[in-house]
């Protein structure tokens, strides 16, 4: 079962990043054989004998299969490794393209807007949010303040970012839910304050609540720009999903409410801000 998935599971991914089902499944056929001909793919693959060739040559042109011109020729795929890192630098050139084909799009015209002093965005998906998180803090001029509601948040991208934010001198306020979380984050951002938050709710679920939601990351930058994500535990049914509400604006009641929540846990003589009723 655990193979058949797998099997699945590579056919789906190679999908995902660009090849089409045959040649996908070809692909994943011939990782499994030291070199086979194309009835043996096609009897490996469940891809039918006519299309298998099709499905090789686009293989063959993105550098992921070699040819032996035998007769009947023979095939192999290249090392995954090696396969797997043409496939990233094709995505990433894709990529790049984008970008610069979208930059250079002339903007459309649009009628005359007011500026309002607030908005709220939503956002999902684990990597656009630690994107947005890490474009947030490298804009950050003055103070961050980081609460780590999982410690699956704290990875080493996360940690350099905050350490880049302290060495150009902004204030690095952490907060978490453990007493072992925060001595790991002390030790990684020894010149932060970092302290265990008040907000109990981050880490667990009252026992009468049936729901799986756990808040996973709180951000606040500069006082006038926050971040909050939640994690929906995996189910039976459902993989698990992170979402985020983004919002900015000085005269944003959402971003004064969460400072001050943000804050609970950590003494008023250790945050200025709070002692000074901000």
């Amino acid at each position: 079962m655990n193979e058949l998935s797998n099997h699945q599971r590579a056919v789906e991914l190679l999908q995902q990043l660009g090849l089409k089902e045959y040649e996908a499944k070809c692909f994943v056929a011939l990782s499994r054989i030291p070199k086979g001909t194309a009835k043996e793919i096609s009897e490996t693959s469940d891809v039918p004998r006519t299309r298998v060739y099709d499905a090789v040559r686009v293989l063959e042109t993105k550098g992921l299969v070699e040819i032996q011109h035998s007769n009947p020729q023979q095939f192999r795929a290249v090392p995954i490794d090696e396969g797997a890192e043409t496939l990233r630098q094709e995505y990433e050139s894709r990529t790049e393209t984008l970008v610069e084909a979208v930059e250079g799009i002339e903007p459309a015209p649009v009628g005359d807007e007011q500026e309002v002093s607030h908005e709220v965005w939503a956002l999902m998906g684990q990597a656009a949010i630690a994107n947005r998180t890490q474009q947030l803090i490298e804009a950050a001029g003055r103070e961050i303040v980081f609460v780590v509601g999982r410690e699956e948040v704290l990875t080493e991208e996360l940690v350099a970012n905050l350490q880049d934010a302290q060495e150009t001198g902004i204030t690095v306020v952490v907060g978490t839910v453990s007493d072992k979380l925060r001595e790991t984050v002390q030790e990684a951002l020894p010149g932060a304050e970092v302290f265990v938050s008040g907000l109990e709710w981050l880490s667990s679920t009252p026992a009468d609540v049936t729901d799986e939601t756990t808040i996973s990351r709180l951000l606040l930058v500069d006082r006038n720009t926050i971040l909050v994500s939640s994690v929906h535990e995996a189910t039976a049914d459902t993989a698990e999903s992170e979402k985020a509400v983004f919002g900015r604006g000085f005269d944003n009641g959402l971003v004064v409410i969460a400072r001050r929540l943000m804050a609970t846990g950590l003494d008023t003589v250790d945050d200025p801000k709070l002692s000074n009723g901000q």
